[in-house]
């Protein structure tokens, strides 16, 4: 791959710094966020701002601290023994590690899709209510709504009205993604965290993840960790590139718009990644 061939994959209207960053107001911002795993330091001095409703990719080698950095927006590695921030992870400007905040609240507005489809082993029905009867949603009417509305807007109602009673397992991996989408989107987050949701899809329900992310920013901001470079160029507006120091820890070399990260990077390190040279 070179440059000359990204030119061509990234979308020539729409997205990727040509009018659907709306109002520019930050969501998320760290400024000189660094993650420690006991004394391994996993990233480090993490600077960058993500704005409203965008789609934002992480790229980089393996092991250069991309699904890091993302667990860090909802203190995923909280779950982590030993774990540990220094510096600020801000929402709406205000910090997810201040001692005041709720992290399940947190959590709420800041959901995360992972890499592997993780339906729970209940029904469809049952899996999208889930979330919504954690948060105290217990009308009949209501619930219905609620995963009516969530499988309509991850793209699936259509294809599971008529057996919302089935277990999600049954499902193929592009329906379960889909489904673990809706299961977030139940809950009414403001931000949606993907953690290479299409690393275990073949090409057509990649596509189809990728419709959706466009559909979603309209109203969600999303930040995707992703080892497809089409992929990051063809579904996001502003792509972060990330690689590992020489103590291993994670670092951030630039952030910006698509098109000028993957056709005239500013970094030298940049260009040699995305078009297959190192990585």
């Amino acid at each position: 791959m070179n440059l000359v061939d990204l030119k061509t994959t990234l979308p020539s209207n729409g997205a990727n710094g040509t009018g659907r960053i709306k109002s520019g107001r930050t969501k998320l911002r760290t400024e000189n966020a660094s993650l420690f795993y006991g004394k391994f330091q996993a990233l480090r001095n993490i600077s960058l701002e993500i704005p409203e409703c965008t789609i934002n990719a992480i790229i980089g080698p393996s092991g250069c601290g991309k699904s890091s950095l993302l667990r860090i927006f909802n203190r995923m590695n909280d779950l982590i023994p030993g774990a540990r921030v220094e510096g600020e992870v801000m929402l709406d400007g205000e910090s997810v590690y201040a001692s005041t905040v709720d992290v399940v609240q947190l959590r709420k507005r800041v959901g995360m899709v992972f890499q592997k489809p993780n339906p729970f082993p209940m029904s469809i029905q049952e899996n999208i209510a889930f979330g919504p009867k954690q948060h105290g949603k217990t009308g009949r009417g209501e619930i219905d709504r609620i995963v009516e509305s969530s499988l309509r807007q991850a793209a699936l109602w259509d294809e599971v009205k008529d057996k919302l009673g089935q277990s999600a397992l049954a499902l193929s991996g592009g329906q379960q993604q889909r489904l673990c989408i809706a299961r977030v989107l139940a809950v009414e987050p403001e931000v949606i965290l993907m953690d290479e949701p299409c690393s275990a899809l073949d090409p057509v329900a990649t596509l189809k993840i990728e419709d959706l992310m466009r559909a979603l920013a309209e109203n969600y901001t999303i930040v995707i960790v992703t080892h497809n470079m089409q992929q990051a160029a063809r579904v996001s507006d502003l792509a972060a590139f990330m690689m590992m120091a020489a103590d291993r820890a994670g670092e951030l070399v630039e952030h910006g718009p698509t098109a000028q990260i993957f056709t005239n990077p500013r970094d030298k390190r940049t260009e040699d990644y995305i078009t297959g040279r190192f990585g």
